[in-house]
């Protein structure tokens, strides 16, 4: 073998490898554009948690603030509605599940709805769990809560549906106090 032909098979051995890597780098920027687009849009990213400023609710008054494209009822409940939704007996209820994502799998009691150990403040996301109409609040329907009034559901002041078509209760969303008066919501 001459020196040539060594020569020949170290130029061929590159020419292998360059067009391999060029082949790579081509096809991973080919691809690349399809694996992002399913990454979550910015504005979605954005929303994922939300701070609310709480200082201003009054007790026995709510605020409605949107989030990830819904409303949210966030209330400061009274000693008296605190007290009404207390006084309901598990078996009274419709939905015996919390349905709060703070508190996977707990029962409906006031306490596990709550996001506060006192009851004073109840965090919900205002959709019906009936076809997705948006509950009317403030001491609404037979139970005191709120009253869905496109076809009849009536939740009590824990948002838990006692009367109508409504399958579940509100859905309390996860949220926490991250100080005394700012509510993170996701």
């Amino acid at each position: 073998m001459s020196h040539a032909d060594n020569d020949a098979g170290t130029r061929r051995d590159f020419l292998y490898y360059a067009t391999a890597g060029a082949g790579a780098v081509a096809t991973g920027a080919a691809v690349w554009p399809l694996v992002n687009q399913m990454n979550p849009s910015a504005d979605t990213r954005a929303l994922a948690s939300i701070f609310v400023d709480v200082s201003g609710v009054e007790v026995g008054t709510q605020l409605t603030v949107k989030w990830r494209g819904k409303p949210v009822f966030i209330r400061r409940r009274s000693p008296e509605e605190i007290e009404a939704a207390r006084a309901v007996k598990m078996e009274e209820l419709i939905d015996a599940t919390a349905e709060n994502a703070n508190k996977p799998g707990a029962d409906a009691s006031d306490e596990n709805r709550a996001l506060d150990e006192a009851g004073e403040w109840l965090v919900m996301i205002g959709v019906c769990t009936h076809l997705g109409c948006v509950p009317i609040g403030n001491g609404a329907g037979e139970f005191g809560g709120w009253f869905c009034p496109c076809h009849g559901s009536h939740y009590d002041t824990a948002g838990r549906i006692r009367k109508g078509p409504a399958p579940r209760n509100l859905d309390v969303p996860v949220a926490a106090f991250e100080d005394a008066t700012t509510i993170k919501l996701g």
